[in-house]
């Protein structure tokens, strides 16, 4: 079993992991990997108790900034790592803003609602986001009547969530289109909520006024009838438009920046073979030769949060939700992405757009500090494996022993090459028992976190 094949799976599908889970796994082989990280098992997780202890405030959390310890402890410790993926990969795509919605308890509802229904079929998440009440809020469906029609939601529906528009700004669907969904819409708003108590606020609830609906006969997308929302997903999630959108932001979240049509086709079919279930698609990516190649390994800027759960999940320092853990979230916000609060309903862009001189210095100086750590359980197993790799190491030797101690990460030949000459730099060989073992193995590890070669997945 290939181990840079194992441990490019587990970065995608997750946020990378340890030398020795990537072990694990390969005792189970990888299609056998790749069904279990597919699914999950949903539950309340054994610590929520803790978590709560800890930061009272998120329980009843009345802005994102208090749901913020929340998400961030799940992104870095769940053990179903894809479930916060998929989490995020929809968070991103079907985007609520705290910014305007500022209501945390909804803000975490999403999330879970993305936990639920994410691997699912498309067409049950998208009923389920368009019955979510922070998302009619946030797209002013509230203000959508009868008679009068707002038509943000039907809009972004079509645009942003699921048929899309290409480079001329043009969709599959036509500005009636969008009028027709917006009628069929009318009536589904969220209730309206009491003022926050001090403790927090109190939680949104969806309602459906059939006294402020549009029940007249619509035409949508060629069809016609008297539909309502439920219809108009319905319809939506038919057409092969939506069934290549969703394949291309799937592509281009787990597999590369740099779309592949012939891949996105092949997702597609996929799609509509498998009445749009997300697992299928996801597992026909995973097994798939093209994921599997050269041509697709470290093509993926990461994202920040990326970055900072991957390396959190790497050294392993956490047992406990203590106030360290809070802060997660504020290095991600550092590095420009603000999680539970997307900068607009577009979400983020990805790809190298999360990288410039100002989030670079914030990411090489979070990941360095992290490996940095000796208490951690992970920096400690990493030390143990490079320790194991022999006890007296050349150059190139040690740099190989510390890249396979992080994870089996690889490097570019010229990365490569100045980690070697810095390793050679010391005068002697790397020696297990030297008084300075362990600072030289942590120096490497800061210098390899600190490569552009660790910025990609």
């Amino acid at each position: 079993m290939d181990v840079e094949l194992m441990a490019q799976l587990l970065r995608r599908a997750g946020f990378g992991t340890t030398r020795d889970q990537i072990d694990k796994y390969l005792q189970q082989g990888y299609e056998a990997t790749v069904e279990e990280l597919l699914n999950p098992v949903h539950r309340e997780p054994e610590d929520q108790d803790l978590m709560d202890r800890y930061f009272v405030a998120s329980v009843e959390a009345r802005s994102p900034g208090h749901a913020d310890p929340q998400w961030a402890w799940r992104l870095a410790t769940n053990p179903n790592p894809l479930e916060e993926k998929i989490a995020l990969f929809w968070h991103g795509l079907m985007a609520v803003g705290g910014v305007k919605l500022d209501h945390g308890l909804e803000m975490l509802t999403e999330i879970e609602l993305f936990r639920r229904f994410g691997l699912g079929r498309f067409e049950d998440l998208l009923l389920e986001i368009s019955r979510n009440p922070g998302m009619m809020y946030w797209l002013d469906n509230q203000n959508s009547h009868s008679g009068a029609p707002n038509e943000n939601y039907g809009r972004e529906l079509l645009e942003l969530f699921s048929m899309g528009i290409d480079e001329n700004g043009e969709g599959a669907y036509s500005e009636d289109d969008v009028k027709a969904a917006a009628r069929a819409f009318t009536g589904w708003a969220s209730e309206v909520t009491p003022p926050p108590f001090f403790l927090g606020p109190f939680p949104m609830v969806f309602r459906f006024n059939p006294d402020d609906h549009d029940d007249s006969e619509k035409t949508f997308l060629g069809q016609t009838g008297n539909w309502n929302g439920d219809d108009i997903v319905r319809i939506i999630s038919e057409q092969r438009a939506t069934a290549r959108f969703v394949a291309m932001r799937l592509y281009d979240y787990f597999v590369s920046d740099t779309p592949n049509d012939e891949e996105i086709e092949r997702l597609s079919d996929v799609f509509e073979e498998n009445d749009g279930e997300i697992r299928a698609v996801l597992r026909a990516i995973f097994n798939s030769d093209h994921f599997k190649s050269e041509d697709v390994r470290y093509r993926k800027m990461k994202s920040p949060s990326d970055l900072v759960f991957g390396t959190v999940r790497l050294v392993d320092r956490f047992d406990l939700p203590e106030l360290d853990s809070g802060t997660l979230a504020n290095n991600t916000l550092f590095m420009g992405q603000h999680l539970l609060n997307p900068p607009s309903v577009e979400g983020w862009h990805e790809g190298e757009e999360w990288v410039d001189s100002g989030a670079l210095i914030e990411r090489i100086n979070f990941a360095s500090a992290e490996v940095s750590r000796t208490d951690g359980r992970g920096v400690q197993r990493m030390l143990a494996r490079v320790r194991d790799a022999g006890d007296e190491l050349d150059g190139a030797e040690f740099v190989e022993a510390c890249l396979d101690a992080m994870g089996s990460i690889d490097v570019s030949p010229r990365t490569r090459s100045i980690l070697i000459d810095h390793a050679n730099g010391h005068g002697t060989p790397w020696e297990t028992d030297a008084s300075d073992s362990t600072d030289r193995a942590v120096e490497m590890f800061q210098l390899i976190v600190s490569t552009p070669d660790y910025q990609y997945c």
